[in-house]
């Protein structure tokens, strides 16, 4: 019987096996792994031979379905991140006044596409008899459903586009973590002379020089391609629970300095430039781009009908949270603010530590960031070479990815810039320009208000503006930068 199996799967055409089993994230039960709680329990090339059928879908209400609090918890850990540190320079890249009311306009309007995303998905399970769709089925469907031929014979390119697009985003996240770690240990390691237990007062710290930041990108590649040779991420999930932990922890450091002492803010401007504005958007909407977690955490809630005002008082937290930090961080360090805050902390032990606490968290959610793309784009490799060069094919794809990512932070160095330029190009796509348009293929046939036409449209223009924008402007500093990066910290004066 298994032998029969065996032959019954070599007639399968190559690219329906690759189809097949890149669709494992949805057909399961589409576990999403863009937040750091993520723990993979196989690996895409185990999963070549233990897929399920495209019909599988998870049932609402079965025995490992969540609670309203642990959904919340898990909308909250997936819009938490790197971006949030982030925050404070973005606030200035737009201004004082300008920036934390366009954190609210964004927030406003990233949760609206999660609600527009929700509601269509559910359109599709009720047409279609199916109990949960995913992000890239709710656009293939919706496509399927428009007036327009053309989009109907090439519906399912709205698939493939949402996984390029999630591709894009989570391996930027990779980079983006490259780029943390090499900044904060050089940080570290540069002012381990001149650290003191002493974390008020003003000190001259002469750095001793080390390697450059690129360097120490390097010398963590061989650790993050060991990391993600662990396959079956299951083993991961121990440090995952110790990444949140110390990611709490070190928040929470965080905000306890920046309330203290704020200087005098009348010197900060109400509103920035132009020119830097495109950069706040970038990093602003990187940020809130959880929108990849939403029909995942719905689907696997007991009582999905409270699904919608959990997203709002989640989204209400996360935005809370980001309005504040971004204001305190900003007030607190002015114009010397960098790409991430950790790095302004003060140099004794206790701050050291945040960092050092914050960069093993981010080690760690590395491989769980990178299982997504490796989900996609593994099996298609193997599933064209020799079954007995599986391992080997699979390994070599991982390490490849791996030094893209690294190859890739080399390339751009600037943390600030490739949280702008990520946010930019792929989490504007995925969080405001595909799901006002969704609504439109989804519901224009079936009618459709002039007022919400426009509301959707004016959406997905504002989101492709700051696509095309904000990647040019991101490429331009980095072609052209217009000023030095910042190395000046707030109790500290590098020499």
């Amino acid at each position: 019987m298994l032998i029969k199996e065996e032959e019954k799967s070599k007639k399968i055409p190559q690219f329906t096996k690759f189809t097949m089993s890149t669709q494992r994230l949805r057909d399961e039960d589409y576990r999403d792994y863009s937040s750091t709680d993520a723990s993979p329990e196989e690996s895409p090339s185990e999963g070549l031979n233990n897929f399920s059928s495209s019909g599988s879908y998870m049932r609402f209400g079965e025995s490992n379905s969540t609670t309203w609090f642990q959904t919340l918890i898990h909308l909250l850990k997936s819009n938490i991140g790197t971006g949030l540190l982030g925050l404070p320079l973005a606030v200035k890249n737009a201004g004082i006044l300008m920036g934390p009311l366009s954190l609210l306009v964004i927030g406003l309007v990233a949760v609206h596409c999660m609600r527009i995303l929700v509601k269509c998905a559910h359109h599709f399970c009720y047409r279609l008899n199916k109990p949960f769709v995913d992000y890239g089925d709710t656009v293939m469907y919706s496509l399927e459903a428009s007036p327009i031929s053309w989009l109907r014979n090439h519906a399912h390119w709205g698939r493939r586009m949402v996984d390029f697009f999630l591709i894009v985003t989570q391996l930027g996240f990779c980079c983006i973590y490259f780029v943390f770690l090499a900044d904060n240990f050089k940080q570290v390691i540069e002012m381990a002379n001149g650290t003191t237990n002493n974390c008020h007062n003003n000190e001259t710290v002469i750095l001793t020089p080390t390697m450059d930041s690129r360097l120490y990108m390097l010398t963590f590649l061989p650790f993050m391609v060991l990391l993600v040779f662990i396959r079956n991420l299951r083993a991961l999930s121990i440090f995952s629970l110790l990444a949140n932990i110390t990611m709490a922890v070190s928040l929470v450091m965080i905000y306890q300095f920046t309330v203290q002492n704020i200087p005098d803010p009348s010197h900060l401007p109400l509103v920035a430039s132009w020119k830097t504005y495109p950069l706040f958007f970038g990093t602003a909407i990187f940020a809130f781009e959880g929108i990849g977690m939403v029909l995942p955490l719905e689907n696997k809630m007991k009582d999905p009908k409270k699904f919608s005002l959990i997203l709002y008082v989640g989204m209400a937290i996360v935005t809370a949270l980001y309005v504040s930090l971004g204001i305190l961080g900003y007030l607190h360090f002015g114009a010397n603010i960098q790409g991430s805050i950790t790095l302004n902390l003060p140099n004794c032990w206790l701050y050291q530590s945040v960092k050092l606490l914050y960069s093993v968290g981010i080690f760690f959610t590395y491989a769980l960031q990178f299982y997504v793309p490796a989900e996609i784009i593994i099996p298609f490799f193997v599933a064209r070479g020799p079954e007995h060069c599986e391992l080997v094919i699979d390994l070599s794809v991982r390490t490849v990815l791996v030094c893209l990512t690294c190859i890739l932070a080399i390339l751009i160095p600037r943390l600030d810039l490739v949280i702008s330029l990520v946010g930019s190009v792929s989490s504007s796509a995925l969080a405001l320009i595909i799901p006002p348009l969704l609504e439109i293929t989804t519901y224009y046939s079936e009618g459709m208000s002039p007022i919400t036409i426009v509301k959707d449209a004016l959406i997905s223009i504002l989101g492709f503006v700051g696509f095309v924008v904000g990647t040019c402007l991101t490429l331009y500093e980095l072609i052209q930068p217009s000023s030095a990066p910042i190395f000046i910290n707030s109790t500290s004066a590098f020499v």
